[in-house]
């Protein structure tokens, strides 16, 4: 009888990048239930976003923006910190309606997350992708974002209100596998990889 090693694909939950056969990987729990692996180098992504390390409290942890608390000056001068900047402005929001201010802030919420860098990425080699930005119905106010190329495609699971309010949903390798609903492009990517919806302006 011949006994043959079973492989288990591992794949860190903050960059997505697969786990070499033997690699150390940290455990981390986004919402105090289930552990995922988190590769070393995103480590400190990981606690940014309030995840907590297995074997550590499992009190709440402080939230990215109260980590990243920019310093007095800065707030008073009007300094980012590191953030990428809006999809719209303040004025041009006030004037948009619910559903298009939820498209803005899912927009927003992508373009401040880790996979923004992933997209980035293969929108360098296989060009710019089609992008919808889709609200579920039903009472929680969560969105799918979608990417498409010709050859590949991801869906991005956003939900504002959550602790890790971005979580990769499905990929998949032909668009044609993509649900009609999710299809209505209504959304681009710009040339420093944010993700621009078509709302008034």
């Amino acid at each position: 009888m011949r006994v043959t090693k079973a492989s288990v694909r591992r794949a860190c939950a903050v960059c997505e990048r697969t786990l070499l056969q033997g690699e150390y990987a940290l455990r981390f729990s986004p919402d105090g239930i289930e552990f995922v692996d988190v590769c070393p180098l995103c480590q400190e992504v990981a606690l940014e976003y309030g995840w907590v390390r297995e074997g550590g409290p499992m009190s709440p942890a402080l939230s990215p923006q109260m980590r990243r608390r920019r310093p007095r000056w800065a707030q008073l001068l009007g300094v980012r910190n590191g953030e990428p900047e809006p999809v719209v402005s303040e004025p041009i929001l006030r004037r948009l309606s619910d559903g298009e201010a939820a498209l803005v802030e899912a927009a927003d919420l992508f373009n401040a997350s880790l996979f923004r860098r992933t997209v980035q990425g293969v929108a360098r080699a296989l060009g710019a992708p089609l992008v919808s930005i889709v609200p579920l119905s039903g009472v929680n106010s969560e969105l799918v974002l979608t990417f498409a190329w010709e050859i590949t495609w991801y869906q991005y699971r956003v939900m504002p209100e959550a602790v890790q309010p971005l979580r990769l949903a499905d990929r998949g390798a032909d668009i044609a596998e993509i649900e009609p609903p999710y299809t209505g492009w209504n959304a681009q990517l710009d040339a420093s990889g944010r993700v621009i919806p078509d709302v008034a302006r």
